[in-house]
């Protein structure tokens, strides 16, 4: 058993203490899961080699950022970023990296990791402990797509790698810890894995690990790695091995595997003695009395947390759920002692094998039982085999909704049950939800955004998070609609505040705020959908009077707001960043940020905070500098110049110039003209 992680003498007995619980509750701040994992790395590591590719470019980019920045590590060691040719380069590189005994780390995605494949398999039968960092994405097939998908990382589940799949970004830059030290335990490369975008790239609170606490777990690279091209201990790695050794070589590394998950687990155990932060590599929800439950991994699988709560509430179905978060070794005794009590079983997964007996992890479960239906030495008692049902969902980042695990639950109580099914799309494989409802938490505020790609507001949207975040201590998820197609075309953006940690990852239909950067947003759909009852909506116009602005939205809308009971607001910030703008090219992005003063002047938080407007905008200050502060005191200055602008300036149209015109509004309002 590893001796890395021993408490020093002064946190011995904090852990009983009732004001600190534990030696390192972590540092709470807002980041993205891309961010949380840079955070780690540039602390532990010595080195990383990788070559850009989304959606893991933003991870790679911050740890080559640190390094031109002069960072070192927790040892004083200055860092080294390697970009070359490829992504097989990369991976060459990170090998040789370790050969030689340093503590080394890549960020890849999709075709990005299915290209390294061959160096994989030298990386782990050399046994060298590497951790590289997967923002998990479609693999190209029929079709390019940069989004969320599984199957670049089941492409390369037999390299002999470990897999650890995280569900946001906290758990992103925590296992990013607990790898990095299974895999010095076991002598075994691991796969940190977040689903692309919609981990990588959606803020959130999180609490990073103090340096301290990470310099204990996961123990000096230099004392903890071998060196295995030091010519003082010659050994030879990487040989040419023919029938008489081969085979004995490759059994023999059975040895390293058979340490792995007891190093899994043990890592796991000692992360939550330090941090409070619990893991394990399988994750229950509410299936101690369950009937039926649903598997997979990844973020959407807090969304059917939600759900799981709102069946049981609203059905009195008992049904659960198992986040597998350890997909290699695979942990086939803590699956089935989870499920062995299970009537039926639903595994979720964001990719599709057809030709396979089924999709892997369903595969993977199906055999776990029938080794324990046998009698296997090694696993529970199994008297009889629950349903399994598989279902693809998510792939490309397409949308996982709580409507769909409640289809998922009704299909599992069907006399005419699909045992293969899809969802979210129109197909004849497809399971439709009769029902979605709002399964946010009591309290929650959301905003959906309708912009224009390049305005900023992808931008603005996290600083506004990292404002309620840290300023007014919610709990916030903030994330755009991203493509490579979007700039110059309509986007959409979600952010959702509440006061306990939001499950959902669904794009937002309900909603309280609904902000239209895009002027032309009434007349390519229908931008207010799901507005609550009193929400808020504003525009941009160029317009000042309240009649003149209220005029140019449709009688449709118009009719909408008032049902709504919303109150309306409107600003030119295209005029604002023109005239604030000290870089020209920045004048077009510079919009956007007028909306966070806008965001603060309209919603409620500052008032419900108390906070004054001194140290609302010293907060305000603060988060500027955190996203535009490489740019220059005069970039930061210019936006929270905007920011400013836009709490000040902006115009609410009265309730009585948008009751003047309803009766007109009832007549025309069901024609949709263009304006």
């Amino acid at each position: 058993m590893s001796t890395v992680a021993k408490i020093p003498p002064q946190y011995v007995g904090l852990e009983e203490a009732q004001e600190i619980k534990f030696p390192f509750p972590g540092i709470p701040t807002t980041s993205d899961g891309a961010g949380t994992v840079v955070w780690v790395e540039t602390q532990i590591c010595q080195g990383a080699c990788a070559y850009p590719i989304t959606s893991s470019t933003t991870m790679g980019g911050g740890f080559e950022a640190a390094v031109a920045n002069g960072k070192k590590n927790l040892w004083g060691e200055e860092l080294v970023f390697i970009e070359p040719e490829s992504e097989h380069s990369a991976a060459t590189t990170c090998e040789g990296f370790a050969v030689s005994g340093g503590r080394v780390t890549n960020f890849t995605s999709g075709q990005g990791l299915i290209l390294m494949k061959e160096v994989l398999y030298t990386i782990s039968g050399k046994r060298l402990p590497i951790v590289f960092h997967i923002g998990s994405r479609a693999v190209t097939s029929h079709s390019l797509n940069v989004h969320a998908g599984h199957d670049d990382v089941y492409g390369v589940a037999d390299c002999g790698w470990g897999v650890i799949y995280g569900r946001n970004a906290q758990e992103s830059g925590d296992l990013a810890l607990i790898c990095r030290r299974v895999a010095e335990d076991s002598d075994t490369p691991f796969l940190n894995v977040q689903d692309g975008f919609l981990t990588t790239h959606t803020i959130e609170n999180v609490r990073l690990p103090e340096p301290e606490m990470m310099k204990l777990f996961v123990g000096d690279p230099n004392r903890r790695l071998r060196n295995l091209m030091d010519p003082k201990i010659p050994l030879m790695s990487g040989v040419v091995q023919n029938q008489d050794s081969y085979m004995k070589g490759k059994i023999a590394q059975r040895t390293y595997y058979d340490k792995v998950f007891g190093a899994v687990r043990h890592a796991m155990d000692e992360f939550f003695e330090l941090t409070g932060r619990r893991y394990d590599p399988v994750m229950p929800y509410r299936l101690d009395d369950a009937e039926y439950a649903i598997v997979g991994s990844g973020c959407m699988m807090e969304t059917a947390e939600a759900a799981v709560d709102w069946i049981r509430e609203n059905m009195g179905v008992k049904v659960g759920l198992l986040h597998v978060s350890l997909f290699r070794p695979w942990p086939s005794y803590d699956i089935v002692d989870a499920l062995k009590h299970m009537r039926g079983i639903s595994v979720i997964e964001r990719l599709d094998i057809p030709m396979q007996q089924s999709n892997p992890q369903l595969c993977e479960l199906k055999s776990s039982f029938a080794d324990a239906l046998s009698g296997t030495p090694g696993y529970p008692v199994v008297e009889r085999l629950p349903k399994f049902y598989g279902g693809s969902a998510g792939l490309g980042s397409r949308d996982v909704r709580a409507g769909d695990f409640i289809a998922v639950t009704e299909n599992m109580l069907s006399d005419d049950p699909r045992h293969y099914f899809s969802l979210g799309i129109k197909h004849e494989t497809a399971l439709v939800p009769r029902i979605d409802p709002d399964v946010r938490s009591p309290g929650s505020f959301s905003m959906r955004g309708h912009s224009v790609g390049g305005y900023g507001s992808v931008t603005t949207n996290k600083v506004i998070a990292t404002i309620a975040g840290e300023v007014f201590g919610m709990d916030v998820q903030a994330y755009p609609k991203y493509g490579s197609e979007k700039k110059g075309l309509p986007t959409t953006y979600y952010l959702t505040i509440a006061k306990e940690h939001i499950r959902s990852h669904s794009e937002l239909e309900n909603v309280e705020f609904i902000p239209l950067n895009d002027v032309n947003a009434f007349n390519v759909g229908d931008p207010l959908v799901g507005l609550a009852e009193n929400g808020i909506v504003f525009a941009q116009s160029h317009d000042t009077a309240p009649a003149a602005i209220w005029k140019s939205v449709p009688a449709w809308a118009r009719n909408r707001i008032r049902d709504k009971k919303a109150r309306f607001f409107a600003l030119d910030t295209v005029s604002i960043a023109r005239e604030v703008a000290s870089v020209a090219d920045l004048q077009q992005r510079m919009q956007g940020i007028v909306l966070l003063g806008v965001f603060l002047k309209v919603t409620p938080f500052c008032e419900e905070s108390k906070i004054s407007d001194e140290d609302l905008f010293r907060g305000v200050e603060k988060s500027l500098r955190k996203y535009f502060g490489k740019r220059g005191e005069r970039v930061v200055q210019d936006n929270l110049t905007c920011v400013r602008r836009g709490f000040t300036e902006v115009i609410e149209v009265p309730s009585e110039v948008m009751q003047a015109t309803a009766a007109f509004d009832k007549a025309e309002g069901s024609l949709r003209i263009i304006q």
